[in-house]
């Protein structure tokens, strides 16, 4: 397949690009090259903010297939969409499972309602983007991840629960242990969207775990596994943690309470894209080979200077952890 990435360097581009290299596919990306290219592509150098941010594509050249991991404002999409009409065989659209409305409870399949397009912030952007991505005269798909896991992660979620359990001693743990979890690790984000590319597959996918494909309590033993069982894990209960004035998600990452916010993003119907060929590999794979990831970067995860820092303060967890003895 001759395949062009908008993107291609960060987080999911980077692992499309990785994983269709494999499969032996001719690769473009497009980007504005402030990062080291994935081996064998061929690097376009264009910032999609500038007027002319497409100039590299040139005017002739055409595609079996596009992917767009675009995550901001949607005129970018709109704009790659309507240059590469005629061009391009399919496209996808990298979106997110926050285009639907808010709170809609669960089971959230394909067809739930989604939120307005005149919405500020990321979710209003996704579902522009999506609106955008439309225009495209052929075959669409919409990939609405969920949380995103795994090696390359660049919000610092799981790196930072990783570095913090290797620094060990007791460790705050949000419970309760059994609290199912909903994600993808990106690598199987990026062979869904690359099968789906080939088999031409349109509309919307909730490319995400089944719910429960992991827990709270099996994340953070696997966790504590990889990085030398120097943590001891004391499980605190969501209502202490709102007492403290901890944010969920934020201070705490990947965890948020049982309630609606959790059942928004971590029980969404996902049987559409199983049945399209998702395959998600088991919760130790993506823990370990993060870690690994990781520590051959010093422990450093690259930071998105568009999404906020993560994490507990040590200061505020010792005092729960002592509040609690």
């Amino acid at each position: 397949m001759k395949l062009l990435i908008l993107g291609g360097s960060g987080f999911v581009g980077r692992a499309v690009a990785e994983e269709a290299v494999a499969r032996g596919d001719d690769v473009t990306v497009l980007n504005r090259g402030r990062r080291d290219a994935v081996p064998g592509v061929r690097v376009l150098i264009g910032d999609r903010l500038a007027p002319d941010g497409l100039a590299a594509l040139g005017t002739g050249e055409s595609w079996d297939a596009v992917v767009d991991t675009w995550s901001a404002g949607a005129g970018a999409v709109s704009r790659a969409a309507r240059s590469l009409s005629g061009r391009a065989g399919h496209l996808t659209y990298v979106s997110s499972r926050s285009v639907y409305r808010w709170h809609t409870p669960p089971p959230l399949t394909e067809s739930a309602p989604l939120a307005d397009p005149k919405e500020p912030g990321y979710a209003g952007d996704k579902v522009r983007g999506e609106l955008a991505a439309a225009t495209f005269d052929g075959p669409v798909l919409m990939a609405r991840a969920g949380l995103i896991l795994g090696p390359g992660e660049d919000v610092g979620r799981l790196p930072w629960w990783l570095n913090r359990l290797a620094r060990g001693g007791p460790t705050l743990a949000p419970g309760p242990r059994i609290l199912p979890l909903q994600y993808i690790d990106a690598r199987d984000l990026a062979i869904f969207i690359r099968n789906a590319a080939v088999a031409g597959r349109t509309g919307p996918f909730n490319v995400v775990s089944e719910s429960g494909h992991t827990t709270m309590g099996e994340l953070l033993d696997i966790a504590t596994e990889v990085t030398g069982r120097r943590a001891e894990l004391r499980w605190i209960a969501p209502a202490v943690i709102e007492a403290a004035g901890i944010q969920p998600w934020v201070q705490l990452p990947i965890w948020l309470p049982p309630g609606p916010d959790h059942d928004f993003l971590h029980r969404g119907d996902v049987s559409k894209a199983l049945a399209a060929g998702l395959r998600c590999r088991p919760v130790w794979d993506t823990v370990a080979d993060t870690w690994a990831w990781l520590r051959s970067r010093g422990g450093q995860a690259p930071q998105r200077t568009d999404r906020d820092q993560v994490g507990l303060d040590p200061a505020v967890e010792a005092k729960v952890l002592s509040d609690q003895m």
